[in-house]
């Protein structure tokens, strides 16, 4: 009997328990259209997230990726001498800077986006851009090509302190040719045009724009300024027109004058270069200055440097002997000592001292004056012209060590002036309660030391009537009167006007007293005073045999209108202060006068008794 045949249904059922082959196409395209389906859910999830859920945060993200920030620096302020002349200034300057991989693919993001075209002017840009370097830059073309064909980079600096005016000539040219591929980046230069002449006052600038010593560094903060800076939409062909651009203007650093006189240190500067010729010495000092104001006119030091070329500079050299350097200041000293001692009373000009031929502490310890003489005697000027050591000494004991400190410390010894010099020592005064011995020392310019700044300031105020200035290097910030924040400028009196012309009467007969015409100025009554000191070694605490020798000299004597102060340290030819010191001293204090138009004096000096 046969099997009936099976329905419609079942057969249906039979199909759809059957599975289709791998290869069917039936297989392949279901497959296809869940796959579609799925990146198709994807996409309109994220599309979600970003449009629906998130917006902000997505396009801060994306305009954050385009945005670019340049630092805009602050235009260094100009240091200026009294006059107004410019010592330093900041020039506009900039990097030229060339991206290899911009003018490669005529800036565009690859190779991938290049057209026909970009591909042409890509082709010959290179060579394009190294003539109009070559024009505006001096070099040959071909010496630009390695730079601006580097297959490895897209940063290459091409020149450094390029006037802007220069790329902007540059960008121009580039413009007309249409060429990309060269942009700048600002880095001002700092100028000196004078070079040398105050280097070791006005200190540098490095490189990469940071002060590095001098008055440079020590008020880089108000040079400076504070920087700005600008944040723009950028594309990979620049800065886009229509973009977002915030803009933070710099605020210029702050203009200083000093009381330096240009020309006067100039002269100074030529003298000591002269000086250090002759003598053969290690290094030399003048000081020039307005007793009556504390002033500093001139402050010139050698070895010297440019201030354009500081990597050329000797490191020894860059610094400011003038208030850097500390020794015992030797008879240059007893200025101060006689200023004590005449304004206490407790000694006169006239009265006489029997001075020993020898000072003995010990067997071992003992002082001598610089010529061999017996007992002899001699008035307070002579000890004071003839610059007799034993008497001073003498003099001195008369003196507690209390009320002789309390003088030193008055006329600023011991502390730095703070004229705001980098740098500046404070020398050393000793206590009160010193030793005898040291108190004998210190009387005659030993067992302390000084700064040639500091013992200039502490003269001053002794022969301009008796009143302590402290010295400025500063005048005006942005043409107003300024005044060091850490330096007290009230002026103070210290010794009154009748021992101050005491004291001058005493360095008039000191200059008087000396031969040669290093102490003498033609229509002009001077006062001097010189010193010879050894140096103490910083090894051993010790005399080594090195020496300082310096003069110091005021004119005219009767109203001292300018102080010359000379410091030579290690002279091989000449060993005193009146043989390599007061020469500079002379020729200096000589130009000066008549600069000043200062007025000569109405007679001629007359020489006291000293015996």
């Amino acid at each position: 009997m046969t099997a009936p045949k099976a329905g419609p249904a079942r057969r249906l059922a039979r199909l759809r328990r059957q599975r289709l082959p791998l290869a069917s196409p039936v297989r392949r395209m279901r497959v296809l259209l869940i796959a579609i389906a799925v990146v198709f859910s994807m996409c309109a999830g994220r599309a979600l997230q970003v449009q629906a859920f998130d917006p902000q945060a997505y396009a801060a993200e994306a305009a954050e990726a385009m945005q670019q920030t340049q630092v805009l620096p602050a235009s260094r302020g100009e240091i200026t001498d009294r006059y107004g002349d410019i010592l330093a200034f900041t020039e506009d300057t900039v990097q030229v800077v060339a991206d290899p991989k911009m003018i490669r693919t005529n800036g565009k993001m690859s190779d991938g986006q290049m057209t026909s075209r970009d591909r042409e002017v890509a082709a010959a840009a290179p060579q394009q851009l190294a003539q109009i370097l070559a024009r505006h830059l001096g070099n040959t073309p071909e010496s630009y090509l390695p730079q601006l064909t580097d297959p490895k980079s897209s940063y290459k600096v091409i020149a450094k302190r390029i006037p802007a005016q220069t790329f902007a000539d540059i960008q121009a040219e580039m413009t007309q040719a249409k060429l990309l591929g060269l942009r700048r980046i600002t880095a001002p230069t700092r100028r000196y045009p004078n070079g040398t002449l105050a280097a070791n006052l006005i200190g540098w600038v490095n490189e990469q724009g940071d002060a590095a010593g001098g008055l440079e560094l020590s008020l880089e903060k108000l040079l400076h300024g504070t920087d700005g800076k600008e944040v723009y939409d950028s594309s990979p062909n620049g800065k886009i027109p229509l973009g977002d651009n915030v803009l933070i203007p710099a605020q210029n650093g702050r203009n200083f004058g000093l009381t330096i006189d240009s020309s006067m240190q100039l002269l100074a500067e030529q003298r000591l270069a002269k000086a250090l010729a002759d003598s053969g010495a290690q290094a030399a000092a003048v000081l020039v200055m307005n007793p009556n104001t504390g002033e500093v006119l001139a402050m010139a030091n050698a070895p010297s440097f440019d201030s354009n070329e500081p990597g050329k500079g000797n490191m020894d050299d860059m610094g400011n002997r003038a208030a850097i350097n500390v020794y015992e200041p030797g008879s240059v000293q007893k200025v101060l000592t006689f200023a004590a001692l005449l304004d206490s009373g407790t000694v006169k000009p006239d009265d006489k001292v029997k001075i020993p031929s020898v000072i003995k502490y010990d067997t071992r310890h003992k002082i001598e004056d610089w010529w061999n003489h017996g007992e002899i005697t001699l008035r307070a000027r002579g000890v004071f012209a003839k610059s007799s050591n034993l008497g001073t000494i003498m003099l001195a004991r008369k003196m507690t060590k209390e009320q002789l400190h309390s003088y030193y410390a008055s006329f600023g010894l011991g502390r730095r002036t703070n004229a705001g010099v980098l740098g500046e020592a404070a020398g050393y005064l000793p206590k009160a309660t010193m030793p005898d011995y040291t108190r004998d020392g210190i009387a005659f310019g030993t067992s302390l030391s000084v700064t040639a700044l500091q013992n200039a300031a502490a003269v001053a105020s002794v022969v301009n009537g008796g009143v302590y200035h402290a010295p400025t290097v500063i005048a005006t910030m942005d043409g107003q009167p300024y005044t060091r924040p850490n330096q007290d400028t009230t002026p103070r009196r210290v010794i009154s006007e009748e021992a101050s012309e005491q004291v001058r009467s005493l360095m008039e007969q000191q200059a008087l007293e000396q031969k040669g015409s290093a102490f003498s100025i033609s229509g002009y009554r001077i006062g001097t005073k010189t010193g010879t000191a050894r140096l103490v070694s910083a090894d051993c605490k010790c005399y080594r045999g090195e020496s300082v020798v310096s003069t110091i000299g005021v004119a005219p004597i009767e109203n001292p209108q300018v102080l010359v102060y000379s410091v030579v340290w290690n002279p091989k030819k000449g060993s005193s202060g009146a043989a390599v010191a007061a020469p500079i001293m002379h020729d200096v204090l000589a130009l000066a006068l008549p600069r000043y138009a200062v007025a000569p004096s109405s007679g001629k000096g007359i020489k006291l008794p000293l015996k």
